[in-house]
This record gives C-alpha cells, structure tokens and sequence, in this order.
C-alpha cells in the first residue's frame, strides 16, 4: 500500500501527485475512506464545493483508499489524503485496519520536502525503513509528519514498512515540480519490482527544467546560488548541503516576486 498525504508532507505536491498519477495511468476503484469529523479542523484542511455530474455537493476532507491494477497480474493499493489535525495515532490503526483487511505486507509512505538542492542535477531522495533505528545513518531530529508516524507504526504492527521522501529546490516556490513525482514514481518501480509507465511525467520534467532554467539566467543573485548549490552537490552527491548565504527564503521570496511581475507587467513610461 502506497500512502501520500497533502499539506506540510507534501512540497509541491510531488508526493499526492505520485498517486493521482498511478490513479491516473491505471485502472482503478475506491474500497474505502477515512472521514471523521475527529480528525480535521476545518478551518485548516476546509471543505470543499463542488460540481458533480450537474449537481452541487459538500466534499469533506477524508483520506480515500483504493485497488489499482497495474496488469491482470499485479494488484497493489494506494491511499491519499489531506493530513490529519487530530488523533494520529487512532487515524493510523485505521489506516493500517484497511491495510490488513487487503492482506498488504508492505506500506511504503510518500513524501517531499523543500530543500537546499538545485534542479540541475538528480533531486536527492530518501529511502529509509520504518523500524532503522540507525542513529549514525539518520541524524535528524525535529517535527515530523504524519507519513513517519504511519511508517513507524506499521513496522511496530508487523508491516515491512518503507519511506521515500524526495527534495524540492527552495527557490523555485510551490509549483507543481514533475521532476518529483517522476523520481520517486521509479523508486517504487524498483521497490515494487514493476515497471510503472511514466505517460507525460518525463516530458514535463524537462519542461520544469527548462523553466527553471530561464528563471535562473535572468536573476544574477539566483544563479550564483545554484552554482553554489551545484558545486557542494557535487560534492556531497545526493546529500542535502548546508549552505549559509544567500539565505534560501529571501531568494524564495525574489523569485516569487520576479514571477509576478510577468502577471502584472508595469506600464510603460511616457
């Protein structure tokens, strides 16, 4: 079972967009929903309306599990969803119940995050075990989301449980980035032993790219930044850099604001 969920987990929506695209690509049907008034604060994750089949409804925030079939050989089951405000550890059961009930041995976990990496080189990615209690491999302490808790609790509860969590470039804000999606698509074609069909996911990578790319040659500032990036990647490999100037949220802040000036063009002087 493949588990995404959006918000704080889920930097430019790579890690939900994994699944919409598998949900996508095959075919597919939903076995069940977790929507409790317990879990969410609606002021955070708020409902939504919309359209359906000519006939307007409230859409609740829930998290939606569903049975995909890659071929007439191989079933799998992805579940996607807003992450819950409450009640984590009563919401994974839940999740974990469906899990069970599916006869699933493994839940691999999604995720993506900003970081101080460069679109030009592979976005460094993450592939850890929910019961690796390696501290020497994994030094990190700090807030977690709601993916590494399901993780850790489907290894205490017998799963073989897995976490993929992808990099996203700072400065380029919160658009969608395929170059995400697209990796950790293939990361589970390798877990999974199965080859996952990519569709359109490689040609609008190199479309981000080339975006990307545009944006950093007209921002000196910018473009001194990835080189620096580039050259401590390079040498660090996939690992995450610490890099100390320019600071990622002021460059985050002038991309925004360079972005919007194509919105809101200034006029033209007498």
């Amino acid at each position: 079972m493949i588990v995404a969920f959006g918000g704080w987990n889920d930097a430019c929506q790579a890690a939900t967009d994994t699944i919409r695209h598998l949900l996508d690509t095959y075919e597919s049907r939903e076995i069940g929903h977790i929507c409790c008034d317990s879990y969410y604060d609606y002021q955070s994750s708020r409902p939504m309306l919309c359209n359906v089949q000519g006939h307007r409804r409230i859409v609740w925030p829930e998290t939606t599990f569903y049975e995909v079939k890659a071929d007439p050989d191989n079933t799998f089951y992805v579940a996607m969803g807003p992450e819950p405000n409450f009640h984590w550890s009563d919401f994974c059961q839940r999740a974990l119940r469906f899990a069970d009930e599916c006869d699933v041995t493994n839940v691999i976990t999604l995720g993506s995050m900003f970081a101080e990496c460069t679109h030009t080189r592979a976005l460094p990615l993450s592939h850890s075990c929910g019961d690796d209690d390696d501290a020497a491999e994994d030094s990190y302490c700090g807030p977690i989301g709601i993916p590494t808790v399901l993780n850790y609790q489907a290894a205490e509860d017998g799963f073989e449980a897995e976490s993929l969590w992808i990099s996203i470039p700072q400065y380029l804000g919160g658009d969608e980035c395929p170059a995400g999606t697209l990796r950790l698509l293939n990361e589970l074609s390798s877990i999974m032993d199965l080859a996952l069909e990519e569709g359109d996911l490689a040609a609008a990578t190199e479309k981000w790219r080339l975006q990307a790319d545009m944006l950093v040659r007209c921002n000196d500032d910018l473009s001194d930044y990835v080189h620096h990036l580039e050259h401590l990647m390079d040498e660090h490999g996939d690992s995450d850099a610490d890099v100390s100037a320019p600071h990622a949220k002021q460059l985050v802040e002038e991309t925004e604001e360079f972005l919007r000036s194509f919105d809101h063009p200034a006029a033209p002087e007498d």
